[in-house]
């Protein structure tokens, strides 16, 4: 394996933060350097940190200096605003003499529901990234796992996990899993060249909550709710914006788009975790960070 400057966007996030971690495993810390819009909030990673803010391009130019590789996240911003902001990056990327851009997409409906226009502009992004010139990979994530066990208080509060999903199926990830993929589409040139969609085996509401159960030594039950009420519930509880987000990545689940055959073994060369494992590897994580 090739070692090189790999440069991580959004460094202070999430995903962005987890496949840092996973790179300074793999490659050595000096060959990483993160990216953020307040760098303070991640310095407690352990590499260089560069100041990048999405709505610059200036800053980019500065801080893709020497930088080989780039893993751009996608941003968390409005949907219309997020393509120039790709933009600016893509376009600094190609200026300061980058070689390869990774892109962290989703997988998703470019239509019919709420969650489509979110989906819509990471696929303009991924255009852009094709005719940029320069050598390319796009993961496209599935639905993050994380979410569903930091809400584990609110579900036992409740008695259950209420959507409006129904019986549809979602190919659900986790961040560490996403880390190595990542990893993998950074370092592995025989990657180039193709988009994938990263996830594990799709199961329906009933199976997820049945792992919930067997985790954490629960009872609970799954309620599918109607969409209206399921979005008016969550915009009630998490504003209007990302309510409206939620309640279409639910409907998008309900109609199968998260459904459908994962790339994660081509990519990683080894099985996606299931469910069961992934939930398990959060609890040990979070037991860890407790401790």
């Amino acid at each position: 394996m090739k070692i090189f400057k790999i440069a991580v966007t959004a460094a202070s996030g999430n995903l962005g933060s987890a496949i840092i971690n996973r790179l300074k495993q793999e490659i050595g810390k000096d060959n990483v350097t993160g990216i953020a819009r307040t760098p303070v909030k991640a310095k407690s990673l352990g590499v260089e940190i560069r100041k990048g803010d999405y709505n610059s391009k200036e800053d980019f130019l500065i801080a893709l200096k020497d930088i080989d590789t780039l893993l751009l996240v996608s941003g968390m911003d409005h949907p219309e605003k997020r393509i120039q902001q790709h933009r600016n990056i893509i376009e600094a990327a190609k200026e300061s003499g980058i070689k390869k851009i990774v892109y962290t997409s989703i997988k998703g409906a470019k239509e019919g529901n709420d969650f489509s226009p979110v989906v819509a502009s990471n696929r303009q992004t991924e255009e852009d990234i094709k005719n940029s010139g320069l050598q390319w990979a796009i993961g496209r994530n599935g639905i993050y796992i994380e979410p569903d066990l930091e809400y584990i208080d609110i579900y036992k509060k409740e008695g259950g996990i209420i959507n409006s999903a129904a019986d549809g199926k979602c190919g659900y990830t986790s961040r560490e899993e996403l880390a190595y993929a990542y990893f993998k589409l950074l370092t592995d040139d025989n990657l180039n060249g193709k988009t994938y969609d990263l996830y594990g085996e799709p199961i329906t509401q009933i199976q997820l909550t049945a792992a919930i159960n067997k985790a954490f030594n629960l009872h609970l039950k799954y309620k599918s709710i109607p969409f209206v009420e399921y979005t008016k519930e969550r915009k009630a509880a998490l504003g209007d914006f990302l309510g409206t987000i939620i309640g279409g990545i639910y409907e998008g689940i309900r109609t199968g788009k998260f459904d459908g055959k994962s790339d994660f073994y081509e990519v990683a060369k080894r099985p996606h975790k299931s469910v069961n494992d992934m939930i398990n590897e959060f609890l040990k994580n979070n037991s860890l960070l407790s401790n």
